[in-house]
């Protein structure tokens, strides 16, 4: 009971963080490509993702196109043609992604520009942000497309397992 007390809590207290549905769609976009990658390094199409994801597909094209801005999907035209990660998804970061597609990653505006706040010198939040932010962005530097490949192929391998049970 106590434990879902704490669950509920945290959730009111941490939801106030959050990314925004472009962040988290375009990193299953990313995902989806990262699949493809590792299985035969075909090319894929936004109307695939957007089957296979249940995504609007105009907004998969919005997505993409920060994506190739930044370096991280490349696009094949013609005959065959649609998109790939331009390197393996184990040397593409969360963090990448997320900076891309969202941003800074900054909790709050005067930890990536000190020039917004002249009470920087004096104000104690300031450190707890920036700690935090910085815990953050490591946390997020230290998770590749291919962990999160693993986390999900380890989820859909114990979801068949409990189905088979049933």
């Amino acid at each position: 009971m106590k434990g879902d007390v704490w669950k509920r809590r945290a959730a009111q207290e941490f939801g106030m963080i959050k990314l925004s549905t472009k962040g988290r769609y375009g990193t299953r976009l990313m995902v989806s490509l990262a699949r493809h990658y590792r299985e035969s390094q075909e090319t894929v199409i936004l109307k695939s993702v957007a089957d296979e994801e249940g995504i609007s597909i105009r907004y998969l094209e919005q997505i993409i196109i920060p994506l190739k801005i930044n370096k991280l999907v490349k696009s094949i035209r013609g005959a065959g043609g649609g998109y790939t990660l331009s390197r393996s998804p184990k040397d593409i970061k969360l963090c990448d992604i997320l900076h891309a597609l969202e941003g800074t990653c900054s909790l709050v505006e005067c930890v990536e520009d000190e020039g917004v706040c002249d009470k920087i010198s004096t104000c104690g939040t300031y450190e707890i942000w920036k700690t935090a932010t910085y815990m953050l962005k490591d946390y997020f530097d230290g998770v590749s497309l291919q962990d999160v490949m693993d986390i999900q192929e380890k989820k859909s391998a114990a979801a068949r397992k409990k189905a088979r049970i049933k």
